[in-house]
């Protein structure tokens, strides 16, 4: 089953990010070789693609695992988490309606 992972970032987290994310990139491109990344990405702290300096408030994730208990453990274990980056992350299923 699909679930949505979707994290807040602390404030001012650009600094802890950049220092996580080729962890952080490297456990996505994992699901993703497996066939189960459905959508990944950050969301800017601004309305902007590149929101520069301004960082970003969080993240969404979301993939294919085999039982929520199995996605919550996959979320504990993020690299940005352990780095500071995220304030909280909320895991929980997701139905794919659309496309």
């Amino acid at each position: 089953m699909w679930y949505a992972v979707i994290s807040q970032d602390v404030d001012h987290s650009l600094e802890k990010r950049m220092g996580a994310r080729p962890q952080h990139v490297e456990r996505l491109q994992a699901l993703a070789d497996a066939g189960r990344l459905l959508i990944a990405g950050p969301h800017p702290a601004i309305d902007s693609e590149d929101p520069g300096a301004a960082g970003f408030s969080g993240s969404l994730v979301v993939a294919e695992f085999d039982s929520l208990a199995a996605a919550q453990a996959w979320a504990d274990a993020d690299p940005y988490i352990s780095a500071g980056v995220y304030a909280n992350v909320i895991v929980k299923p997701f139905k794919k309606v659309l496309p």
